[in-house]
């Protein structure tokens, strides 16, 4: 079981990072997600019984385990607003003013997904990481039909902002 899970985390460590990243905001938060992400799914495949694939498996742990934690981030006092200082998403930057331009535009989306409701952020995220519609109600206990509303009403929501931000 312990080889087991090193490969899987290995396999699916950066998806559930990104996983982690789309609830948190904070660095330091994002990486307490991410170890509870990591021992719930440890925890969880000991009851996995092939129903789905072990990445849809996997994905509907993560996304249960970081709703609890916002949930419980939601109780606690707020103390202060972080806002995640994003590195370049790539190496391969024209220039250091297309790199900066480039990393406020992943910042802006970020800090737009996350501040979707919780069912519409979920659907965007599991579709981003390239899951069906069939895939993703799985995961979040919908209904196809509901994926699809929820996805477009999220898109939506995001070209709103975007078009707000803009203007």
């Amino acid at each position: 079981m312990q080889r087991k899970f090193e490969d899987l985390f290995r396999e699916y460590g950066a998806l559930l990072s990104r996983v982690a990243s789309s609830y948190e905001a904070n660095d330091a938060l994002q990486q307490e997600l991410l170890q509870e992400i990591a021992v719930a799914v440890w925890q969880a495949m000991a009851r996995f019984q092939g129903n789905s694939s072990v990445k849809t498996y996997i994905l509907k742990v993560a996304h249960n385990r970081a709703v609890s934690h916002v949930a419980s981030q939601v109780r606690l006092p707020a103390t202060e607003e972080y806002m995640d200082e994003m590195s370049p998403a790539s190496e391969r930057m024209w220039s250091p003013e297309k790199a900066v331009e480039q990393d406020k535009a992943l910042t802006r989306l970020l800090r737009v997904v996350r501040e979707l409701p919780l069912p519409g952020r979920q659907v965007l995220t599991l579709s981003l990481e390239g899951l069906s519609y069939d895939e993703i109600a799985d995961v979040c206990g919908l209904t196809t039909n509901h994926v699809g509303v929820l996805l477009k009403r999220a898109k939506a929501a995001i070209n709103r902002s975007f078009e707000h931000d803009d203007a």
